[in-house]
């Protein structure tokens, strides 16, 4: 049996899939099974994948029909064999070395989960470069505390290594976008210890139509929603953590309303409406709160005044972002 799972959902990624696939394959630790789901792939996806079987023993590779993205990771998880589970999304990539990290630090402290901080990649260049990693092996609030503040390590699912044990009730949720944001909470409420390592060994490329950088859609009120259940665990587990749950539903809701904003077909009033009123609502919060910066508190302060200089605010914010 091979000690870690490394579960990749495959879907569409024929220009990418060969450099993810790779850089799995050039892995230091060499004990793992590399679980290849094809999510019902219409381009070459599934044709590399069985190609990709033939030449490595290690690679399981498993086809079925579209179901997204949670669908194909819990597909995964139920045909993992290994004690350790991964994930790594079909278009990023990692370092040579990641699991041998992760790995060698969730056995020495017996830890259930292991992390280390990734590369955000926009236009094949970094966006944020740790100069002096550390190292740390935390509790479950501190490593909420961490997640929720995603300034070293955030809710992603993919630079991450997990017990398998913690799967043993907890699935991603299926056609729901935030499907990372919906589970992580409730997996470290089941951890007891969690290895945290910054060194950046993860390469989150964002594309220009991928989920995280499209227009906005009726899904992108997932994110709140899942900011909502994860408020409600936090509350009710470590409620002295409420201030950073807070500040994560703030940012949802800025999220949520800057795609609005920016999006020249959206007409939908109401959902204007319940955004820009819940951040009304909090704006001394947002105001006092140091986690939120300058611009995002100017941004705020004209949302007090009209909407029309907060659009104006958010978009030489994103031309910036773009530069």
């Amino acid at each position: 049996m091979a000690k870690i799972s490394v579960i990749v959902p495959v879907y569409n990624v024929e220009e990418y899939l060969k450099r993810c696939v790779d850089s799995i394959l050039a892995q230091t630790f060499t004990d793992f099974e590399l679980l290849l789901v094809d999510d019902g792939s219409t381009d070459s996806s599934g044709k590399i994948c069985d190609e990709y079987a033939k030449e490595d023993s290690r690679i399981k590779v498993f086809h079925k029909e579209n179901g997204g993205l949670s669908s194909a990771r819990n597909y995964g998880i139920e045909q993992a064999t290994s004690p350790y589970i991964g994930f790594i999304d079909s278009d990023d990539y990692i370092e040579c070395d990641m699991y041998e990290i992760l790995y060698k630090n969730i056995v020495a402290e017996d830890a259930q989960m292991s992390m280390c901080s990734l590369y955000d990649i926009y236009n094949g260049k970094p966006r944020k470069v740790i100069e002096s990693p550390s190292y740390m092996c935390v509790d479950v609030p501190t490593a909420i505390k961490i997640v929720m503040e995603a300034k070293i390590n955030s809710v992603y699912a993919v630079n991450k290594l997990y017990k398998r044990e913690l799967f043993s009730e907890i699935r991603y949720p299926v056609e729901r976008i935030a499907e990372d944001a919906f589970v992580i909470i409730e997996l470290l409420l089941n951890c007891k210890k969690i290895a945290i390592t910054t060194q950046q060994k993860y390469y989150y490329v964002h594309r220009q139509n991928s989920i995280t950088t499209s227009q906005f859609k009726q899904k992108d009120l997932d994110v709140i929603d899942a900011y909502h259940k994860n408020y409600d665990l936090i509350k009710n587990n470590y409620p002295k953590l409420l201030d950073v749950a807070q500040m994560r539903l703030c940012w949802a809701h800025f999220y949520a309303l800057d795609k609005i904003i920016v999006t020249k077909e959206n007409n939908d009033k109401n959902i204007q409406k319940r955004l820009i009123d819940y951040l009304r609502k909090n704006y001394l919060f947002i105001l006092k709160d140091s986690r939120f910066n300058l611009s995002r508190k100017v941004a705020m302060s004209l949302l007090m005044v009209n909407k029309g200089l907060y659009r104006i605010c958010v978009k030489i914010n994103l031309r910036r972002l773009k530069v």
